[in-house]
């Protein structure tokens, strides 16, 4: 997976103790595909040393604004020619302050204010640092400058405090430097999607359930997101961390989504429903934990249905346009199409749920009025920003 194939990225870093996540992070973005070049201030040297990142990076790291391996003495000015942007992390207050100013004494300051390609940046300071008045009079002309603020995000510092001011993890600024390069094909709207599996009680200790991890919804919504959309997700058990900006909704069962769901319908204006919903649930569970006693005959166990909750949502008057998946151990275009026909929905995505369960990677088909589309195979993300492009198409143009 490269979702930065051939982005050339500038990766500055300040002196504060957050360096450390900066060698982390510049191997996430060369993980992801992305060529980096070094730039660090003589105080962030202090924290990390320059072989470090070299040694990363397989270039060479850049401090000095007279870098004498600079043929024409301009690394200012080099350093960004043909880069697709400049990411500082950490950027500390003073940092921050010198950007606002204009001030430009060292060759990362410069390279900033010489650089007419975006520029975003991850505050990282104590949060008394962080709520004074000053940085965030910095902060406000910032954002006016059209300079990009990631976080900071909230949490136990090195000075032992808590509270607003730490750097985002380098997973998370990965995430958002991918998403400033997708297409915003779907800003300005609210996407509802359902994720992973449910678990239905038999008694309180066990459940009914299924394989599902719920990569492909948390794909979906991972490329919504980043796509421009604000994003509600509706998630069974997972193991997964919720995708940067991504508002999550926790449920256990089948009755418990539904109720999650139909609360946020009418507020969103697309629904994905990936999550592998348990068809049944148990009638009557048990209130005690059932014992298993030496001869015993296993207990009988009466089922009932749970609710259909995509085509409820499909069926709602004034409801979103509605996108739904189905895990199928065979794929029949036929059986698709009246599936599809019985959910009341204009798009279905269907995969074999033998070969995605548990995997890193999906091959999926589109079915529509228009018959069926194959996606291919591909990773799950990869295959998500598909689906997503996809999806955004056909709502912008319901006709086409």
């Amino acid at each position: 997976m490269s979702e930065l194939e051939g982005k050339r990225i500038v990766l500055g870093v300040t002196g504060g103790i957050a360096c450390y996540k900066s060698a982390e992070l510049l191997r996430r973005l060369m993980d992801a595909g992305a060529t980096v070049d070094v730039v660090m201030t003589e105080s962030a040297c202090r924290f990390i040393t320059p072989t470090t990142f070299q040694a990363l990076s397989g270039r060479p790291v850049h401090i000095d604004l007279w870098d004498e391996r600079q043929n024409n003495s301009m690394a200012h000015i080099n350093l960004t020619r043909g880069a697709d942007l400049v990411l500082v992390a950490p950027a500390t207050s003073h940092f921050m302050a010198k950007l606002t100013h204009g001030l430009a004494d060292d060759l990362l300051s410069t390279l900033c204010l010489a650089s007419p390609i975006p520029l975003l940046i991850a505050p990282a300071m104590n949060r008394e640092m962080w709520l004074a008045k000053a940085t965030q009079r910095n902060v406000s002309q910032l954002n006016q400058d059209g300079v990009i603020l990631l976080g900071p995000a909230s949490g136990l510092q090195a000075c032992g405090e808590t509270g607003d001011g730490r750097m985002l993890e380098p997973a998370e600024l990965v995430e958002r430097v991918t998403a400033f390069f997708q297409p915003k094909t779907l800003a300005g709207l609210k996407v509802l999607i359902t994720a992973g599996p449910t678990c239905e009680p038999i008694d309180p200790v066990r459940v009914i359930t299924n394989r599902s991890s719920g990569k492909t919804g948390y794909a979906i919504a991972q490329a919504a997101v980043q796509a421009g959309a604000q994003v509600t997700l509706v998630s069974g058990p997972t193991a997964l961390a919720c995708p940067a900006g991504v508002k999550r909704h926790d449920v256990q069962t089948a009755q418990q989504m539904h109720t999650a769901v139909m609360a946020e319908a009418n507020n969103h204006d697309i629904f994905i429903a990936v999550a592998a919903v348990a068809d049944w649930r148990v009638t009557t569970p048990s209130s005690e934990k059932l014992k298993k006693n030496e001869g015993q005959t296993p207990p009988e166990l009466s089922f009932t249905m749970n609710p259909d909750i995509l085509k409820e949502v499909a069926s709602l008057p004034k409801g979103p346009w509605c996108v739904g998946f189905a895990a199928e151990t065979t794929l029949d275009p036929e059986e698709a199409q009246q599936k599809r026909a019985r959910k009341g929905v204009p798009l279905l995505i269907a995969n074999l749920a033998q070969d995605v369960m548990d995997q890193d990677h999906t091959t999926v088909e589109l079915y529509d009025d228009n018959g069926r589309l194959p996606l291919g195979t591909g990773f799950k993300y990869v295959i998500a920003q598909a689906i997503i492009e996809q999806v955004a198409h056909r709502y912008r143009q319901p006709q086409a």
